[in-house]
């Protein structure tokens, strides 16, 4: 697990509505991990953890639907 993952995951945690995956390719609304509310207060938190400030047009369920593409997407944008 990298560190931006487990950051991710520890971020995550309170707002998860059912367990998180081990499988970072998974998906977390269709797991039932997040909905599109959760999502809204788990991207503020990630800003916050992260450093970024994701821009509303980049707040679409699809760019977040994964580990690690959430990962990828704050990766990309701290850098």
């Amino acid at each position: 697990m990298t560190p931006a993952e487990e950051k991710i995951r520890t971020v995550l945690t309170p707002f998860a509505r059912s367990p998180i995956p081990d499988d970072v390719d998974a998906s977390l609304f269709e797991l039932g991990v997040l909905d599109s509310f959760g999502l809204m207060d788990a991207v503020a938190r990630l800003e916050e953890a992260f450093g970024v400030k994701v821009p509303d047009a980049d707040l679409t369920p699809r760019r977040f639907e994964t580990l690690a593409r959430i990962e990828a997407y704050f990766t990309a944008r701290a850098a």
